[in-house]
């Protein structure tokens, strides 16, 4: 119920969420979402996912309109923070509340920018296969490399969502680098992609946009800290439509940000 109830709520402020996100989100860490209420009447929700108990990451952040300027959110926010103590945490925050969250503890690390393009008919190189015949030990390791905890539960759902497309790259018996691409509330996203370079990252990029109809519109989220992936997506010609801060209260995690072409989601990281 409450992951359901957060992915509406984040529908109708546009965030533009993927139609089996709630599954998805909800494998990750069954009691990491956190609704408000006044009385029997949801008034607003948090998630505050942990991997690992040992890095967190907090997402929908939402209360709703008619329930704002009430105290509604801060106390939603305390209860987060609360769940994740100890942890270090992330966010991608509203560029505008940087300074909020800054007085909260969490410090910038970079931006990451949605960008949005077109489907257009592509070939998909003879490296480029699906994940299901891979084990998902591969991916998973491959994935280690981007984030900074084993999120197994969440991946199996992830490569596995209906109407998706999961494809890794093979280098010989090597997995060079893996995409999703799900259908959304308005078309399609892409995220995560991970791949050893630039040429690996657009093969898997061609074969994301091959999975949907000619001309949707496919939705990628690039963290500005890869200068490989900004060149990938000047190449595309693909359009900013909106940029967040990555925070993080704590150490930053240790990750490869030069294989991050794109992130899987803001919500969970």
């Amino acid at each position: 119920m409450e992951v359901g109830f957060a992915i509406d709520l984040a529908a109708r402020e546009g965030w533009n969420p993927g139609l089996n996100d709630a599954e998805c989100f909800y494998a990750a860490d069954p009691s990491g979402f956190l609704i408000g209420e006044l009385g029997d009447d949801p008034v607003g929700c948090i998630s505050a996912v942990s991997y690992a108990g040992r890095y967190g990451y907090l997402g929908l952040y939402i209360v709703r309109p008619e329930f704002r300027k009430r105290g509604f959110g801060r106390h939603l926010w305390q209860e987060a923070l609360a769940r994740l103590r100890g942890q270090t945490i992330g966010l991608d925050g509203a560029v505008a509340r940087q300074s909020y969250y800054t007085r909260c503890g969490f410090h910038f690390a970079h931006r990451n920018v949605r960008y949005l393009g077109r489907a257009q008919p592509t070939a998909i190189h003879a490296s480029i296969c699906p994940a299901t015949e891979v084990p998902l030990d591969a991916v998973s390791a491959l994935d280690s490399q981007v984030f900074p905890e084993r999120r197994d539960a969440f991946l199996r759902s992830w490569l596995t969502q209906p109407k998706a497309g999961a494809f890794v790259a093979r280098e010989g018996e090597r997995l060079s680098g893996y995409t999703v691409i799900r259908r959304c509330r308005e078309g399609w996203k892409i995220g995560p992609l991970v791949a050893d370079d630039p040429l690996v990252a657009r093969r898997l990029y061609d074969a994301a946009t091959a999975h949907v109809g000619h001309d949707e519109e496919i939705f990628i989220d690039v963290p500005e800290a890869n200068p490989a992936a900004q060149s990938l997506v000047e190449a595309l010609d693909l359009s900013p439509v909106f940029a967040t801060a990555r925070m993080y209260a704590g150490t930053d995690p240790t990750i490869d940000l030069g294989t991050l072409y794109g992130v899987t989601t803001f919500e969970l990281g």
